[in-house]
């Protein structure tokens, strides 16, 4: 059975390998942390640093973000997508993208990303997946706390919103930045032991759509404006991208070796 050691590649890409001169400047910089500390405990201190600043610039991009958007218009996007879902509703439809809906919510997502780390952690036999799910999720989570604190905005009128009605305030999307974040690194744990290319496609595509139509439901139901969906999926590939480097490190220093491109 592969062990977390085994965990370096993706397809024929060395994780362990950084090309470019920031990254093997970030290797050289975390390595004396990494043989003080210890690789897992640099994995975590990354990122809880990170979801530190992640916290905070998702505040602050918030307060940006109102501020472009009413100076040229950008939430003139919002009201559009409103009126075509409008146009799209259908009572059967809407019961079938209301059950969807459920699946990303603060049940349905929690209990989803629980089962696949336990899943993967059993049968790997590995820490990885029980690190790198909750640290994942709990980033998103702040991130989201943050950005409805720093805003406070309104959702949609409850008349155009399919019922049952949500009252926290709409930006960003809790729904499309956790789903995002949950897919995206459950896929990337699921390529790193997948050899077909053709299997890795279709893990990532599939990740792709179900972060995709769970944002698009949103807009659909009435419960978010399309920006507010469209920041989350920024700001979740932000997080996305620092869990991954993260764990990139980890491998890194597991392998004295490693750091720099050949």
């Amino acid at each position: 059975m592969p062990s977390d050691h085994e965990d370096h590649r993706i397809g024929p890409r060395d994780l362990t390998r950084w090309g470019t001169p920031l990254g093997r400047w970030l290797v050289r910089s975390v390595r004396p942390l990494g043989t003080w500390l210890g690789p897992h405990w640099v994995l975590l201190l990354i990122i809880a640093i990170g979801g530190g600043l992640a916290a905070a610039l998702t505040a602050a991009s918030a307060e940006v973000y109102e501020a472009v958007a009413e100076a040229d218009g950008v939430a003139a996007l919002d009201q559009p997508a409103l009126n075509l879902a409008l146009t799209l509703r259908e009572p059967w439809l809407n019961s079938l993208v209301t059950a969807y809906t459920n699946v990303g919510g603060p049940v349905g997502m929690p209990i989803l990303a629980v089962s696949v780390m336990v899943l993967l952690a059993v049968r790997r036999r590995s820490w990885t997946p029980v690190i790198l799910v909750p640290a994942a999720a709990f980033g998103s989570l702040l991130m989201t706390v943050a950005g409805k604190e720093a805003i406070g905005r309104l959702r949609p009128a409850l008349e155009f919103a399919v019922p049952p009605y949500e009252r926290s305030p709409s930006f960003p999307s809790g729904h499309a930045l956790n789903a995002l974040v949950i897919a995206g690194i459950v896929a990337y744990l699921l390529v790193l032991r997948q050899h077909r290319k053709r299997t890795r496609t279709l893990t990532i595509g599939l990740a792709v759509v179900f972060a995709v139509t769970m944002g698009l439901s949103r807009v659909y139901l009435g419960h978010h404006w399309l920006t507010d969906v469209l920041v989350a999926w920024t700001l979740g590939i932000a997080w996305l991208s620092l869990v991954v480097t993260a764990h990139r490190l980890l491998l890194t220093l597991r392998r004295p070796a490693a750091g720099i491109a050949t």
